[in-house]
C-alpha cells in the first residue's frame, strides 16, 4: 500500500523499535509517494539509513532502535504489520476518525496510546481480544457511547486505564471488578452516570482513582474501604449523596482525597481519624453537618460549604495534626476564638478561615510562631488594630480584607519581604501609605481600597516596587506629593479604577491636574 505524508493529518511517533531492520525502514521509505512537508527529505535510498536519515537511530548491530518522524498517514499495512509484531510502542497524534476495529488484532501488545487525538465513535468491541494489554490510554478525544462491559471484563492483564476527557455515558460496568491488577483508573471528564459499582472494591491494587467531573449519583459504596493501596482519590464534581461511609478507614494509603462539589450529607465519620497517611482532604461545597469527631488525623483539610455547621471546639482537634500542611475552612459558620494549640502545627503553611463569622478581637499572637506561606482571613469579623508582630517574612499571600481593622499600619510590615499578594481592602485603616512598602520587592498585587488612608503617595515608595502589576487605592483620602497633582509615573499604567474616589489625586490615568 502506498502512503502519503502530510503535516496536519495523522502524526505517528514510533519509539523503542527494536525489531525493525534497516531493510524494512528502506522498504517503508519506498512506499511513500508524497511528502509535501519534506518530513522525510533526508531519507534517500542511496544513503545509509542509520547515518544519514533524520529521525532514525540504530544500534551497533544495524537495527533501527528509534524512528520519530511526524506526519505519517494512517492506513499503511506495513506500519500495522510492524506494530503487530508486539515489540513496538507508539503514540498517534492528530488521529481523526473512528478507532479501527483492526486494533483488536494486536493481541500480543502490552501498550496502546491513542490519547489526545480527534477520535470519535465508540470503543471497538474487538478490544476484548487485547489479552496482554497492560496500558490503554484513549483520553482527550471525542469517544462516545457506553463503557463496554464485554471489553473491560476481558482485559485481565490491564494495569492502567485512561479514558478521561471524552463523551462516554452510561454507568461504569460491574465487570470493572475483573481488572484485579489495575493500579490506575482515570475516567474523569465524561458523562458517566449511575452509581459507583460495588465491584470497584475488588481493585485491591488500585493506587489512583479519578471519577471526577461526571454525573455519578448515589452513595459511596462501603466496598470503597477495600482499596487499601489507594493513594489518590478524586470523586469531586459529581452528584454523590448520603454520608461518607465508615469503611473509609480501610484506605490505609491515601494522601489526597477530593470529594468536593457533591451532595454528601451527615456527620463526618469517626473513622476519618484512622487514615494514618492522609495529607489533604477536600470536602468543600457539600451538605456535611454536625460535630467533627476527634481522632488522630495528620492531613491537610479543606471543608468549604455554605451549609456545613460545626462547633467551635472542632478546631481543638487540630492540635494533634502535627503533619498538617493546609487548613482550609473557607466559607463555613465557625465562631469564636482560634485555639492556641494550632501553634503546634509547625508544618502548617496555608491557613484559610475566610468567610467565617469568627468575631475575633484581634489576630491571635501565636500566629507569630507559625511559618505560614498563605494567611487568609477575609470577612471573618476581626476587629481592632493590626498587631506590630504580624510581619512574618514567610508570608507570600496575605488577605485581611472586609473586616473591621482600624488604626495605623505597623512599620514592621516592611519586613514581609516574601509578599506577592496583599489585600487589606474594605477596612478602617487610617494611616498614610508607609514608605516601608518599598522593601516589598516581590509584591505584585496590592489592594488598599475602601479604607481611610491619607497623605501623599511618595514616588520613592510605590516606584520602587518594580514587580507591582495590580494596585488598588480607590476610595481613600490620598493625595499626590505636595498636592501638586501627579501620580508616580511608574504606576501610570494602572487602570483608573485603582485610583478613583481620592479627592487629592490627579494626573494619568486620572484627569490632568490642571482640571482641579
Amino acid at each position: 500500500m502506498k502512503i502519503s505524508v502530510h503535516n496536519k493529518t495523522l502524526v505517528l511517533f514510533l519509539s523503542q523499535l527494536f525489531s525493525l531492520l534497516v531493510s524494512k525502514a528502506c522498504h517503508f521509505k519506498h512506499n511513500i509517494i508524497s511528502d509535501p512537508s519534506k518530513l522525510l527529505h533526508s531519507w534517500s535510498l542511496s544513503s545509509d539509513c542509520c547515518s544519514a536519515w533524520e529521525g532514525v537511530a540504530c544500534d551497533p548491530s544495524g537495527r533501527v532502535v528509534n524512528l520519530s518522524r511526524p506526519g505519517i498517514v494512517w492506513g499503511s499495512d506495513f506500519l500495522f504489520d510492524t506494530y503487530m509484531s508486539g515489540t513496538l510502542s507508539w503514540q498517534l497524534i492528530d488521529l481523526k476518525g473512528p478507532i479501527p476495529p483492526k486494533f483488536g488484532e494486536l493481541s500480543h501488545h502490552t501498550h496502546l496510546f491513542l490519547d489526545s487525538n480527534k477520535l470519535f465513535g465508540s470503543i471497538p468491541t474487538t478490544f476484548r481480544y487485547l489479552f496482554k494489554l497492560e496500558k490503554l490510554y484513549i483520553g482527550n478525544n471525542y469517544i462516545s457511547g457506553v463503557v463496554p462491559s464485554s471489553v473491560f471484563g476481558s482485559l485481565s492483564s490491564l494495569l492502567e486505564l485512561g479514558l478521561s476527557g471524552n463523551r462516554l455515558s452510561g454507568p461504569i460496568p460491574t465487570s470493572i471488578g475483573k481488572l484485579v491488577l489495575l493500579t490506575k483508573l482515570d475516567l474523569h471528564g465524561n458523562n458517566i452516570s449511575g452509581s459507583i459499582p460495588v465491584s470497584t472494591g475488588k481493585l485491591k491494587s488500585l493506587t489512583y482513582l479519578d471519577l471526577s467531573g461526571n454525573r455519578i449519583i448515589g452513595r459511596l459504596p462501603q466496598s470503597i474501604g477495600a482499596l487499601s493501596q489507594l493513594v489518590l482519590l478524586y470523586l469531586n464534581h459529581n452528584q454523590l449523596n448520603g454520608s461518607i461511609p465508615s469503611s473509609i478507614s480501610g484506605l490505609n494509603s491515601p494522601r489526597f482525597c477530593q470529594l468536593s462539589q457533591n451532595k454528601l450529607a451527615g456527620a463526618l465519620p469517626a473513622s476519618l481519624g484512622q487514615l494514618p497517611k492522609i495529607e489533604r482532604l477536600i470536602f468543600k461545597n457539600n451538605k456535611l453537618s454536625g460535630k467533627f469527631l476527634e481522632g488522630t488525623l495528620q492531613f491537610s483539610l479543606t471543608f468549604s460549604s455554605p451549609t456545613i455547621v460545626l462547633q467551635a471546639r472542632f478546631l481543638q482537634v487540630f492540635s494533634n495534626l502535627l503533619n498538617l500542611q493546609t487548613l482550609d475552612l473557607l466559607t463555613n459558620r465557625f465562631i469564636g476564638q482560634i485555639p492556641s494549640q494550632l501553634a503546634k502545627l509547625q508544618r502548617l503553611d496555608t491557613l484559610d478561615l475566610s468567610f467565617n463569622p469568627l468575631g475575633l478581637v484581634s489576630v491571635p499572637s501565636f500566629f507569630a510562631r507559625l511559618k505560614l506561606f498563605r494567611l487568609l482571613l477575609e470577612r471573618t469579623g476581626i476587629e481592632g488594630q493590626l498587631p506590630s508582630w504580624l510581619s512574618s517574612s514567610y508570608v507570600s499571600i496575605f488577605d485581611l480584607s472586609s473586616n473591621s481593622w482600624t488604626g495605623k499600619l505597623p512599620h514592621r510590615i516592611g519586613n514581609m519581604t516574601s509578599l506577592s499578594f496583599m489585600n487589606l481592602s474594605n477596612n478602617g485603616f487610617q494611616s498614610s501609605i508607609l514608605a516601608e512598602f518599598r522593601n516589598l520587592s516581590l509584591l505584585m498585587d496590592l489592594d488598599l481600597h475602601l479604607n481611610k488612608f491619607t497623605g501623599p503617595i511618595h514616588e520613592d515608595t510605590m516606584g520602587d516596587v518594580k514587580k507591582l502589576t495590580a494596585l488598588f487605592l480607590s476610595s481613600n483620602n490620598l493625595k499626590t506629593i505636595r498636592s501638586s497633582g501627579k501620580i508616580p509615573p511608574r504606576k501610570a499604567s494602572i487602570p483608573v479604577s485603582g485610583f478613583i474616589d481620592n479627592p487629592g489625586l490627579c494626573g494619568a490615568p486620572l484627569p490632568p491636574c490642571n482640571h482641579f
